[in-house]
C-alpha cells in the first residue's frame, strides 16, 4: 500500500524510479513507495521530466500540479500532487496497481 501524506493543497508520496526502462509504467509497490519504470536516462533531468509527465497523465492533472519535493538526483523521490484529495489519489493509485500488477503498461 502506497503511503500518502495529506497536505493543504494535495498529497505527497514516495516514488522509487528505475530509469532507462524500455517504456514508462508502474512497476508495483516497494516498501510503501510507488515503483515506476521510466523510459528516460537519469541525465540532465530527463528522468525527472519523464516522471512528472507520467504522473500528470496517471492523475489526469496538469504538469504544473506535479512537483518533486525531494530526491531530484536519487532513485528514491518524494512527489507532490496538488489539487487532488487523498481519497482520489489513493483510488487512482490502487486502480493503476491493479491494472498493471506486473508493471506492464
Amino acid at each position: 500500500m502506497i503511503k500518502l501524506t495529506t497536505k493543504a493543497d494535495g498529497v505527497t508520496f514516495a516514488v522509487r524510479v528505475q530509469p532507462r526502462a524500455s517504456r514508462s509504467g508502474v512497476a508495483g509497490e516497494l516498501d510503501g513507495a510507488l515503483k515506476i519504470r521510466l523510459a528516460a536516462p537519469p541525465v540532465e533531468g530527463a528522468a525527472n521530466e519523464e516522471l512528472i509527465r507520467f504522473l500528470a497523465k496517471l492523475f489526469d492533472a496538469p504538469r504544473a500540479n506535479i512537483s518533486l519535493v525531494s530526491g531530484s538526483t536519487s532513485r528514491n523521490k518524494v512527489v507532490k500532487v496538488s489539487g487532488i484529495s487523498p481519497n482520489d489519489a489513493e483510488r487512482k493509485l490502487n486502480e493503476e496497481l491493479k491494472r498493471h500488477p506486473d508493471g506492464a503498461t
